[in-house]
């Protein structure tokens, strides 16, 4: 018996049931606010917890006992609602389904079992163990579509179901946000980010010729959203203007004197941190603010072909750089930190001389994923959805999580992409 939890903005969630009833397995979903109820198109196994937070552990306890939940699915594990999951699925010894956006995101989603990001069982997996389950066959995997369209989708449906929240949370008296703000400024962002999508996509396009163009040596810091989970519990920042004081403090200390910093924003940033203009100030006090530019959102790739290195806590987006051979230091917990992949110097001797990873130690290891975890398609757009949920429910039901299966010989998930014509 599947029992659903949070999910993605949007319908995934109520796709993914739907195809779980089709094959033949009970499927439950839990709301916790006007948001997931209006997502969820099957009332009669919809189940409302409007109390607070704090009495969810109990309520989900009498719902594993009343319903026989076998399984738990969520979207990220650290939101408070689902790490209680979490806790309660592994003291209960139930299957833990987690999604998240993907780790060779933005054609892909992750599909693991027990956990995700710091908490992932890839943590504790080898690239050594990994070439062993890989056995030496190297995939002959297509390249992705050039564009599923997920982002403007992902930033209508965010809106949306702030919207919900505002107009039709009466039944939920108990709910609060697990972020840091209302319900209302959430809302007020997500539809700012939405509208005013054309006038942002200018003024960075702007920006990142100009930096292409500059002439100059940089380096990318790869910024993440400040409430973004990953970010949020393995990491040792509070601030995400944390993070960015100490690489530029570094910046002004270590590196040659015609290099120059590049921050770039997450594609979904909102501003609610205020992060850009902490950076500028705090350039402006170290003397360095004609070294240090911020771009805000857009697509990396344009500002990774040119750039010497780069910076991140753990976002993911750093695998793009890997990808490209570019050197890269990860300052918290990272799914990609292993020896080989990820530069092991101080952040000093980073600026000044950085170490590239080992090519062939990345290939196994992105070899390894697309074959277990990473699940081609999205959660936003109907296309790359409807492509992730044709691969993702087999794995659902399989006994072995992706990970356990590829080195019992077990087939793997793995369709070759074929761009949609």
């Amino acid at each position: 018996m599947f029992l659903l939890l949070q999910g993605p903005h949007g319908p995934f969630f109520d796709r993914l049931g739907a195809v779980l009833r089709a094959a033949g397995a009970q499927v439950w979903r839990v709301g916790f606010n006007a948001g997931d109820e209006f997502f969820w198109s099957d009332p009669d196994h919809f189940i409302r917890h409007a109390a607070p937070v704090a009495e969810w552990p109990d309520h989900l306890d009498r719902l594993i006992d009343r319903l026989g939940v076998t399984d738990i699915v969520l979207y990220g594990d650290v939101r408070p609602v689902h790490a209680a999951a979490r806790k309660a699925a592994i003291a209960r010894d139930l299957t833990l389904h987690v999604f998240e956006e993907g780790y060779l995101r933005p054609f892909w989603i992750s599909y693991e079992r027990g956990g995700s990001n710091g908490h992932s069982a890839i943590m504790g997996i080898s690239v050594d163990e990994m070439r062993a389950a890989l056995g030496g066959h190297e995939s002959d995997i297509y390249r992705p579509p050039a564009h599923w369209g997920d982002m403007r989708q992902h930033k209508f449906y965010g809106a949306l179901y702030h919207f919900m929240l505002m107009a039709a949370n009466r039944r939920y008296p108990g709910f609060r946000s697990h972020r840091s703000i209302s319900v209302v400024q959430e809302f007020r962002l997500h539809l700012r980010r939405l509208v005013l999508t054309p006038v942002f996509r200018v003024s960075r396009w702007a920006r990142a010729r100009s930096i292409r163009r500059g002439g100059f040596p940089y380096v990318l810091v790869l910024l993440q959203l400040e409430h973004d989970a990953s970010f949020v519990a393995h990491s040792p920042y509070a601030r995400m203007s944390d993070f960015t004081d100490e690489v530029l403090q570094a910046f002004a200390r270590a590196a040659p004197r015609h290099h120059h910093l590049v921050f770039k924003a997450h594609p979904l940033e909102d501003g609610r941190g205020r992060v850009r203009e902490a950076i500028l100030r705090r350039a402006r006090e170290l003397g360095i603010a004609a070294r240090v530019h911020v771009v805000d959102g857009g697509k990396l790739a344009a500002l990774l072909s040119q750039a010497r290195s780069a910076i991140t806590v753990n976002s993911t987006a750093a695998q793009q750089a890997l990808w490209r051979g570019l050197p890269v230091l990860a300052m918290g917990r990272a799914v990609f930190d292993k020896p080989g992949i990820v530069s092991r110097q101080t952040l000093d001797d980073f600026l000044r001389h950085p170490e590239r990873p080992d090519a062939r130690t990345y290939r196994d290891y992105r070899a390894y994923l697309l074959e277990t975890s990473q699940v081609p398609g999205g959660f936003y757009a109907a296309r790359s959805r409807a492509h992730a949920l044709r691969l993702v429910v087999d794995m659902m039901l399989a006994p072995h999580d992706p990970y356990q299966a590829l080195p019992r010989g077990h087939g793997t998930h793995r369709q070759q992409l074929q761009s949609d014509s």
